[in-house]
């Protein structure tokens, strides 16, 4: 029961913060940036339809944090948010070192890996999954490869779809998008 309770407060708090940073992009909410500061970000990333990657993006962390925070449909809400948390490691924090002081990879990283910690193990009795009767059917192996191979995959996927953002000698507020608008995830 201890270490359902325990679950239940990782799951909390880790969903429910990533479902408020989705919100924050995509609602600006909790003074976020708002869709349209949202995908100028995305467009300074390189992304070519940087509205529809906004949108993806805010979305992907709205739901994913709300499925992990409920504790509904296995690996399906991890998997979403291990697939954000690759993107922003790799597009936005990768060349600014480890440390979040620095905005380097160390919040996307800490996410992800909470994020493979509740796939892999469950989201224990204090959850929807276990309401609904559904965990043992979901909590099997292959749901787990499933999701992993479907994050990173689609992962690859979006990061393929960037081009190379615009380089100049002096990057400006709005040209150096670590400083344009700092976030935790792409």
């Amino acid at each position: 029961m201890r270490s359902d309770f325990g679950m239940l407060v990782a799951r909390t708090i880790v969903g429910g913060s990533m479902a408020a940073h989705g919100a924050q992009k995509a609602f600006g909410w909790f003074e976020g940036s708002g869709p349209q500061k949202t995908a100028g970000f995305m467009k300074m990333l390189g992304f070519e339809d940087a509205e529809r990657m906004g949108m993806a993006a805010a979305y992907n962390e709205l739901i994913s944090g709300s499925l992990i925070a409920s504790g509904f449909l296995g690996t399906l809400g991890p998997s979403v948010l291990i697939v954000n948390m690759i993107v922003a490691m790799l597009a936005v924090h990768k060349d600014n070192g480890f440390f979040a002081a620095d905005n380097g990879v160390e919040v996307p990283l800490l996410y992800a890996t909470a994020a493979l910690a509740f796939a892999a193990g469950g989201y224990g009795d204090c959850s929807l999954d276990r309401l609904f009767g559904i965990d043992r059917f979901l909590g099997k192996r292959r749901w787990f490869y499933i999701g992993m191979a479907a994050a990173v995959g689609t992962a690859i996927a979006v990061l393929n779809q960037r081009t190379s953002p615009p380089q100049t000698s002096e990057p400006t507020q709005q040209q150096n998008p670590a400083e344009a608008e700092p976030q935790t995830a792409a």
